[in-house]
C-alpha cells in the first residue's frame, strides 16, 4: 500500500513554529494550489491544503519562507477525527516529509532542500 503526496503551491501565510511540550519542533501552513482547468465560468479555482511540518522541515521553512513563497511539498494524507465542543469532524492534511524552496530569496543562501 502506498500513501504519498506531492504538491506545488505557494504560502497562504507567513509560517509560525511551535514547541510541543516534548520539545519537537512544529508548524501547520496551509499551501495554495491552482487546479489546472477552468470551471464552466472560465476561471481556475485554487485548493487551500492544509500541512503539518515536523522537526528542522519546520524550523527552517519558519527560517527561509514567508507569504506567497513558492514550495514544493512531498508527504503522506492523513485524516483525524477532532472531537470540538459535542461534534466531531474529520480532518484531512498532509504531513510533510520534504520541502523544496522553488521561490524563497533567502533558500538561495541556504541548500535548496531539506529532508
Amino acid at each position: 500500500m502506498l500513501n504519498q503526496v506531492v504538491v506545488v503551491g505557494r504560502l497562504v501565510d507567513t509560517p509560525d513554529v511551535k514547541e510541543t511540550e516534548n520539545g519537537k519542533a512544529v508548524s501547520n501552513i496551509t499551501v495554495a494550489v491552482p487546479r489546472s482547468y477552468k470551471n464552466e465560468n472560465g476561471e481556475y479555482e485554487t485548493d487551500f491544503l492544509d500541512c503539518t511540518l515536523w522537526g528542522d522541515v519546520a524550523k527552517t521553512t519558519y527560517e527561509y519562507c514567508k507569504k506567497g513563497d513558492l514550495l514544493g511539498i512531498k508527504g503522506r494524507i492523513q485524516v483525524r477525527t477532532i472531537d470540538d465542543d459535542e461534534k466531531s469532524y474529520k480532518k484531512t492534511e498532509i504531513i510533510a516529509e520534504r520541502i523544496t524552496f522553488l521561490s524563497s530569496a533567502k533558500s538561495k543562501e541556504h541548500d535548496n532542500e531539506l529532508d
